[in-house]
């Protein structure tokens, strides 16, 4: 049996977990991936910084141009830019297969770096840069390269999911949740990267190229968070059968040209609670698949932590190991379509807007009215007034809260459409505007 020489850069949360499956579990990996895999070395910044498993001393190396040189697989997980990139681009070029969970590297060069891959014949793995220990990619890159995917949403950042069910079912305001979250280990001291969306957008940049077979910069994921949410969001959205989560949305959808085109976007996003993804809680994230022969799929499991995603990290290179046994060229990412990204005038969805409006005759049809003007369709409209105004009836100063689903429609005309109601003189206010998917 041959032995093959694997490098590990970085040794972090995940990293020392990969150590220790790759030690552990020598004698299985081997005869699942057809050779021995051994653990040349792992490069750190600090070589005496501790550590969460206890590793033989003298793996630790600070020099990884030396180690990736002499290595047949290597296992990324530095994080940030550079040096991963540099790290990455020697070892393909000493012939080397990658396997990396650098989600923000992959998002901004993925296409360059694939580039390089494949014209050195190597493969370039990445399945932990999504989701964690959910396997993702590979059943879209292969299990359904046979069909055609429509549609894909994920709940694929645990932190905004944990607050977001934190507020659902505790009722905690946005702050107290996050200050769980921080406590718990599941946000960072600085969580902007999760709560402003941003960490969801670079992976469903990831999952909108290979969905649909065509390169999606990160600048063209249109971005909400999660800051603006608000205990009145939560409990409107639970009054009227929703819950709310943070979604990474890639849709193929039809530009007004009539040309195919992709929406690729991440927001707050109002679910039925009958929807699959509205089960999901706690820091989980889910992928639901669309495609037109399969149907629905939804893929499940814990999204983050040590040994999940190391979980996700080995099985990448079990999967190099078994190539570089058979031979034979590497895999290639398929992004011969070129979809265009869409914009606002093309991209269908639906829109849940919450209103305080004077309570007075006429003020419905005022608010229709203005919908209509913009070709806008109302699914549901429902009004409660403020029992704090009860004793205003008499003076005619009551207030009422108003909450309107709409049937899909140009993010362009929705959102021309919330502006037109700011002004009438019977809105006092515009409380919230979420969109609305799974009606």
């Amino acid at each position: 049996m041959n032995t093959l020489k694997v490098a590990l850069l970085g040794c972090g949360n995940v990293g020392s977990q990969v150590a220790r499956i790759l030690l552990d579990d020598g004698e299985d990996l081997a005869r699942r991936s057809g050779a021995r895999l051994e653990l040349a070395g792992i490069a750190v910044r600090n070589l005496d910084a501790p550590r969460d498993v206890e590793l033989p001393r003298e793996l630790f190396t600070d020099d990884a141009e030396a180690l990736v040189k002499d290595a047949d697989v290597v296992i990324e997980l530095m994080g940030g830019m550079e040096p991963a990139r540099s790290l990455i681009l020697r070892a393909v070029e000493h012939g080397a297969s990658v396997v990396t969970g650098n989600k923000a590297l992959l998002a901004a060069d993925g296409p360059a770096l694939y580039e390089k891959a494949a014209a050195a014949d190597v493969e370039l793995y990445f399945e932990a840069a999504v989701a964690g220990a959910i396997p993702i990619l590979r059943p879209i890159s292969e299990s359904l390269a046979g069909d055609r995917i429509t549609r894909v949403l994920g709940i694929v950042n645990g932190t905004t999911n944990y607050i977001l069910d934190q507020m659902d079912t505790t009722g905690a305001d946005f702050a107290d949740a996050l200050k769980a979250a921080q406590k718990l280990g599941y946000a960072e001291a600085d969580p902007t990267a999760d709560v402003e969306g941003l960490d969801a957008a670079a992976k469903g940049t990831l999952l909108a190229s290979l969905a649909f077979h065509t390169v999606f910069p990160l600048d063209a994921v249109r971005c909400q968070g999660i800051t603006s949410i608000t205990a009145g969001d939560i409990e409107a959205a639970r009054d009227t059968g929703f819950v709310i989560k943070l979604l990474a949305i890639a849709e193929k959808q039809t530009a007004k040209d009539g040309s195919a085109g992709v929406s690729v976007r991440v927001h707050p996003t109002l679910l039925p609670r009958t929807h699959p993804l509205a089960a999901v809680h706690g820091a989980f994230n889910a992928v639901f698949v669309e495609a037109e022969n399969a149907g629905q799929l939804m893929f499940y499991g814990q999204g983050a932590g040590g040994r999940p995603t190391a979980s996700a990290v080995v099985g990448d290179v079990v999967a190099a190991a078994r190539r570089i046994v058979s031979g034979g060229r590497g895999r290639t990412e398929t992004t011969g379509e070129q979809l265009q990204v869409l914009g606002e005038d093309s991209i269908l969805t639906s829109y849940y807007i919450g209103l305080d409006v004077a309570d007075q005759p006429g003020v419905l049809a005022r608010i229709a009215h203005v919908f209509a003007d913009h070709g806008v369709s109302i699914e549901v409209m429902r009004q409660t007034m403020h029992t704090e105004d009860l004793l205003s009836i008499a003076d005619g100063s009551a207030t009422a809260e108003l909450r309107i689903i709409t049937h899909r429609g140009t993010e362009a005309s929705l959102a021309a459409t919330v502006e037109a109601i700011k002004d009438l003189d019977v809105v006092n206010s515009v409380t919230s505007v979420l969109r609305v998917e799974g009606v």
